[in-house]
């Protein structure tokens, strides 16, 4: 360590990995505001910042797939904390983004425009509700840097068309609800079709569209929005590559064949 240079602290460096969740891949750098805000929060320059983000990406398994290399110089704990924080998705997002709160000295609620008047004054109730919200918005937030705000399957780009759609639903795996290898960006349409089982992603990340739909290969809209999409590869994320586990589950367990 260089002179003068101070060791990142646990608190940190959570920070520091929930923000990377939340950016796109090209956007790791200093000039960032997202980063130079952080950088501010914890007594750091932007640089630093954005060093240790980068630092955290050569340590993810999806960029490590494509051969996407970020930093070298990884410490013993940033090491701890990414494992830490990307084996338990059910806790670590949401407890990261309280400690956020704390370090811009509000609270949770007020950090996500959560306004009083929807929740109860107090209790395990309000407490219930609040973490939903943070949790969902904390996944799409990952969700849609992960793709670049696109959709994995037209390639839209208009983010009110976008849904961070869950591989295995919500309600099936607690785990992994938040986990972003459980999720892909989806336009609302192809994303209810992705749930009701009318259209899936193989792990090989082709999309393939159920005979449900290829009945009506006759009907011009089912061929413009469904049947030409059929055995195209997805447009993947920067990062987070879908889970094939995942997948298979979607494609054996929900996909009407």
């Amino acid at each position: 360590m260089k002179e003068g240079q101070k060791l990142w602290t646990r608190e940190e460096l959570i920070l520091a990995i929930n923000l990377y969740c939340k950016l796109p891949f090209g956007r790791l750098h200093s000039r960032n505001p997202e980063i130079i805000h952080l950088a501010k929060l914890i007594g750091r320059t932007a640089n630093s910042v954005a060093y240790k983000l980068v630092n955290f990406a050569s340590l993810d398994p999806s960029l490590k797939a494509r051969g996407i290399k970020g930093a070298a110089n990884i410490s013993k704990l940033d090491n701890e904390i990414w494992k830490e924080f990307f084996n338990h998705w059910d806790v670590l997002p949401y407890e990261s983004e309280k400690l956020l709160a704390k370090f811009e000295h509000t609270t949770i609620e007020k950090l996500y425009h959560i306004p009083e008047r929807e929740l109860p004054k107090e209790g395990k109730t309000r407490e219930r509700m609040v973490k939903v919200r943070v949790n969902q918005s904390f996944f799409r937030n990952s969700i849609l840097a992960s793709y670049n705000n696109t959709c994995c399957i037209t390639g839209i780009n208009q983010t009110e068309f976008l849904i961070a759609g869950h591989i295995k639903p919500w309600g099936i795996d607690e785990k992994n609800r938040l986990n972003p290898r459980n999720g892909i960006a989806i336009n609302a349409l192809h994303d209810k079709a992705f749930e009701n089982g009318l259209l899936t992603i193989t792990p090989d990340f082709k999309i393939k569209i159920s005979s449900v739909l290829k009945k009506q290969n006759k009907v011009e809209t089912i061929q413009d929005y469904f049947l030409r999409y059929d055995n195209q590869p997805m447009i993947l994320p920067s990062r987070f590559l879908p889970d094939t586990e995942f997948l298979k589950y979607h494609n054996n367990e929900r996909f009407k064949v």
